[in-house]
């Protein structure tokens, strides 16, 4: 995953498009055709691209990889009108997540989860990571691996590279990206993803790859794109090595007090059930909270209301190291809930 940047499925990868639909969407954005560029800090492209090579060349990266990938290349223009977008706060918390948890996403999953029941009974025991975390964090970001996005991957962070604005950390991505083609998990031809970036069906940019993708179907490779062992897998580790406690829920919506201090919401503010239980924070509907008395914190998506209000435990936390959105999170932890519900 990727942090700071990430936003939401692969239509809204780099942070940059988090409020602006279903997953999904910006994969359907055809590149536009590649135009020369000079970045406010890249210089003109063919000498920073020489200057990228020789780079790959010093961290062992092929000349057949490098060919493949590298030359003739130029910049796409779209990549960089996406990145300059910034549809952030275009829709409500509410109509974002009728955008995202549909009714047919919540039927497709159920059908998964029955469909390959198995496989992520046995993921699910071996990473202590709930199988409907796993299938809900596949659907939204791409639609249970249906999106997974159509822009060249090198091409993309090549892009992003010499563009000025954040060039250190797309350059390291690209570099990165580079090594699994050396290593072969996936052929130059086949490594698509995200305008940003993001690859395969659980979308990780390639430092995420490096860090926390696995080969579930033990054949060599980890196969993000194709392999739901290697999908399932990789998912289930990402969340498992950022602290997922399979023994708990992420929270649950609940009803607040017209009293209540919008200045107690928000991930830093922590206390325990009772604490908030005394506060006037109750179930949907008025009952009490449940009986264990777990750390959480009260997050309230709209600025402009009171309602909907959510509960959060630890493993929201971890679903925001995954993507750092609440919009996100909180779709995340709502379809998991309906996959659960018959």
């Amino acid at each position: 995953m990727f942090g700071w940047l990430r936003a939401g499925s692969v239509a809204i990868a780099a942070g940059l498009v988090a409020f602006a639909g279903a997953p999904g969407a910006a994969a359907h954005l055809e590149p536009l055709p590649a135009v020369s560029m000079v970045a406010q800090s890249g210089g003109p492209f063919d000498a920073w691209l020489a200057d990228l090579k020789d780079e790959a060349r010093g961290r062992g990266i092929s000349e057949n990889i490098i060919k493949a990938t590298l030359d003739g290349i130029q910049p796409i223009a779209r990549i960089i009108e996406l990145d300059r977008r910034q549809p952030e706060g275009r829709l409500t918390f509410t109509q974002y997540l009728e955008r995202v948890v549909t009714n047919a996403r919540v039927k497709r999953g159920r059908e998964l989860l029955e469909k390959h029941g198995a496989l992520l009974d046995q993921v699910a025991a071996k990473y202590g990571v709930q199988k409907r975390f796993i299938v809900s964090l596949w659907g939204i970001e791409t639609s249970y691996g249906r999106v997974t996005g159509g822009f060249p991957v090198i091409t993309a962070l090549a892009t992003l590279a010499h563009d000025g604005r954040r060039s250190a950390f797309f350059r390291k991505e690209l570099l990165l990206a580079l090594e699994i083609l050396e290593q072969g998990h996936i052929s130059p031809q086949s490594m698509k993803g995200s305008w940003a970036g993001a690859m395969g069906q659980s979308q990780f940019m390639p430092s995420s790859f490096h860090a926390y993708a696995l080969d579930g179907d033990g054949d060599g490779d980890k196969d993000i794109w194709t392999s739901l062992p290697d999908v399932f897998s990789s998912i289930a580790n990402y969340l498992a090595r950022s602290g997922w406690r399979g023994d708990e829920t992420w929270g649950r919506p609940v009803a607040l007090p017209s009293s209540f201090d919008r200045a107690l919401s928000g991930t830093k503010q922590k206390k325990s059930m009772r604490d908030w239980e005394a506060l006037g924070v109750r179930k949907l509907g008025g009952g009490a909270l449940p009986t264990r008395n777990l750390e959480s914190s009260v997050i309230v998506p709209q600025k402009s209301a009171l309602s909907p209000a959510y509960l959060a435990y630890n493993n929201y936390r971890v679903i925001l190291k995954w993507n750092r959105s609440t919009y996100f999170a909180l779709a995340v932890g709502t379809l998991a809930d309906r996959l659960a519900k018959p």
